[in-house]
């Protein structure tokens, strides 16, 4: 992947105070987040798209200290500190900015020093989580291609002769001994084994989805129900919904199917282990997030992703070798599972035009949804 070149090593020509008029429009039009922090920390400048960027608002931000933001320790600091002392322009790469109040991995961070007041230094964001979760999807819908040539391949070559199999083994029942009798069923009880199997392959097929709009938090609270009533009858719930919501465009059974697999794979994982002595507890979220966009395939037009469903829960984690082939069919942890659960799940998802990411680490794992919403002009994304 190409990161776009840093700026020119310099001088940034206006204090946080100035930032006014023209250079107040320019600086709010960027895409990258601006910050200026002075020479005792505190924030004096922030441009709109810092506010998404450090979930705060501008007016909130200027009243505060970086420290207040993040740790003491943190690798910002060092950064404005070289900044400082050599009163040039600092760039570093994979920076993690990780606190109670946020958390972003990865990032790309610029410092440069302020020319009309010394000490302040004005810092700059590239994010590019986004980017590795849209490499990601593509990679999840590769996958999923693949499964579904497969799937279409077996219901064609293996389902009909299993169905002559099957009866076969049925008209032999009936006219076979005790003892063959039982060879017989077991023979049928494979034979539906398999054809199970197929079915689930199934579900991977490529057939038109049916989309109308759905209720994402009716959708969430009958998942809640069913696990409740079930796998996850002895975990505690949180539900934190934004009611103002507008729907999602989807199909409500495939995003049934969706959240229900997640939440079971979090109720597992929290069966297993529980990370110190915190209460097993899965959270329930719900959000409105713009900023991703996907293009909808050869064509121009791209679809905002604004609606955010996050399924968390406090147990150990994925283990670190896991994490990138996650959405990987047939990959599973699980002695009992198929590893198809998160394939399929990586597929809906990508059908809906939208995007699956993990984020992970010991004792929180949350699994998040960005999703289309029903627009005003045609009703449709």
């Amino acid at each position: 992947m190409n990161h776009p070149p840093p700026a020119p090593s310099g001088h940034v020509p206006c204090a946080p105070d100035n930032v006014t008029g023209n250079g107040r429009v320019i600086l709010d039009s960027l895409a990258l987040p601006v910050m200026v922090v002075r020479a005792d920390n505190a924030i004096g400048y922030v441009n709109s798209a810092a506010e998404p960027f450090f979930g705060m608002s501008r007016a909130h931000l200027v009243q505060m200290r970086l420290t207040d933001i993040l740790p003491g320790d943190s690798p910002l600091f060092l950064l404005m500190e070289q900044v400082r002392a050599q009163d040039h322009t600092v760039v570093e790469h994979e920076v993690t900015l990780e606190s109670p109040r946020l958390r972003h991995e990865g990032v790309t961070v610029q410092g440069a020093p302020v020319l009309e007041e010394p000490g302040s230094v004005a810092l700059t964001f590239h994010d590019f989580s986004a980017v590795r979760v849209l490499d990601r999807q593509l990679t999840f819908r590769s996958a999923a291609r693949s499964v579904a040539g497969m799937a279409a391949i077996l219901a064609h070559e293996v389902k009909n002769p299993l169905s002559g199999i099957r009866g076969a083994a049925q008209l032999l029942e009936t006219s076979v001994g005790e003892s063959d009798r039982e060879l017989a069923v077991l023979i049928q009880d494979e034979v539906n084994r398999i054809r199970d199997l197929v079915d689930r392959m199934d579900m991977f097929s490529d057939r038109p989805l049916e989309r109308r709009p759905v209720n994402i938090h009716r959708v969430l609270e009958h998942v809640r129900r069913l696990a409740q009533q079930g796998f996850a009858a002895d975990i505690r719930f949180e539900e934190v919904y934004d009611p103002s919501l507008p729907p999602v465009w989807g199909n409500r059974d495939q995003l049934v199917q969706v959240l229900l697999n997640l939440v079971k794979n979090a109720a597992e994982a929290l069966h297993d282990h529980s990370e110190g002595d915190a209460l097993p507890q899965i959270t329930l979220t719900t959000s409105y997030r713009p900023g991703i966009w996907v293009s909808t395939g050869a064509g121009s037009q791209r679809v905002q992703l604004p609606l955010l469903v996050s399924v968390r829960d406090n147990g150990p984690g994925i283990p670190e070798n896991i994490r990138p082939h996650l959405f990987e069919p047939f990959l599973t942890t699980k002695t009992t599972g198929s590893g198809l659960g998160l394939a399929l799940a990586g597929k809906i998802v990508g059908d809906h035009g939208g995007v699956i990411e993990v984020e992970s680490r010991p004792g929180r794992t949350e699994v998040l949804l960005h999703l289309p919403v029903v627009t005003e002009d045609r009703g449709t994304p």
